[in-house]
């Protein structure tokens, strides 16, 4: 299944494991990785010590490629950002800042950078920028989205038009099925969440795995815009939440609600009352634990299926 992705990260399929805080430590990034998809650790939840930590303990475990995946926002990030390169990791992918600030330093040492955006507007911003690569992130999915709330069947032929680098299609995409509908909307491959926080190998909270696997259409919603748009279970804290909503509150109310380590307590500690438990939409689709090479071999083995199906049409 060689293409621009696959020779871009040197991996056998273009799926991404995506780099989800609180979820994707060494144990799902090596596991994606030696699945023959490109597994990411998620710096996101990580101290610096522990991030190396990860690091190690990934390149122990597997001898095929991997990254890391970096939110620009956190305020240890250039410490962040040497143990990266310290520690030899050949693919970071950012998020959550402007690209310009660190990607000619990465490429620099080395790196491919691939940068996560929500917009047509965004992804231009990080073409010109000097990215690799572009995932583009519908609305669809889980943890933190952009504000405009474009769905991925409509963001990403969008994206496609404007942009030459290779594209990566995330946001609602847990089936091989899918896989193939967003390839032919113009993706180079695609980027898998949900489905891999539902997996043995996820450092998520087994409580936050089966609340996961338990839930239907119309359990998330996309809440507090004003601070940072994150979709949530529907929860003790997510009503919580919506009855402030109701009052009209400031920005500061809002925080102050939210506190510290929300996410912390709900996806790794199992907090299910008043933690954020961050998931996307497609959680309705999937309905059990698996591991992460039984997840990657079902998505292929659809792919594959669909594909010929679609040919016989």
């Amino acid at each position: 299944m060689a293409n621009r992705i696959t020779s871009l990260f040197n991996i056998k399929y273009p799926i991404v494991q995506a780099g989800m805080i609180w979820n994707s430590g060494w144990r799902l990034a090596s596991a994606a990785s030696n699945s023959g998809i490109l597994g990411l650790i998620g710096a996101g939840s990580m101290y610096p010590d522990v991030l190396r930590e990860h690091i190690q303990k990934c390149k122990a475990a597997t001898d095929n490629p991997f990254g890391v995946n970096v939110p620009m926002l956190y305020p240890n990030i250039e410490e962040i950002m040497d143990i990266i390169v310290e520690e030899d990791v050949k693919i970071v992918f950012t998020s959550a800042g402007n690209p310009k600030t660190w990607t000619k330093w990465l490429q620099d040492q080395g790196i491919t950078v691939v940068h996560v955006v929500s917009s047509v507007k965004f992804a231009l911003k990080a073409e010109a920028a000097g990215v690799d690569a572009i995932v583009a992130e519908g609305f669809e999915a889980g943890g933190h989205n952009g504000r405009d709330e474009t769905t991925t069947l409509t963001l990403i032929p969008m994206v496609k038009e404007q942009l030459s680098i290779p594209l990566i299609a995330a946001g609602g995409i847990a089936t091989g099925k899918a896989m193939l509908a967003c390839m032919v909307l113009g993706a180079d491959g695609v980027q898998v969440g949900s489905r891999f926080v539902a997996s043995e190998e996820s450092s998520a909270h087994q409580a936050f795995k089966d609340v996961v696997v338990d839930a239907k259409e119309g359990d998330t919603q996309l809440t507090l815009k004003e601070l940072a748009p994150v979709r949530l279970i529907k929860n003790k804290f997510y009503n919580e939440v919506q009855e402030l909503y109701k009052t009209g509150p400031s920005v500061e109310e809002l925080k102050t609600l939210l506190g510290r380590a929300r996410a912390k307590r709900g996806m790794f500690e199992g907090d299910l009352e008043d933690g954020e438990l961050e998931i996307g939409q497609i959680s309705g689709l999937i309905h059990d634990i698996k591991p992460v090479a039984q997840i990657v071999e079902d998505i292929i083995s659809e792919f594959e299926a669909s594909k010929k199906m679609i040919t016989n049409l």
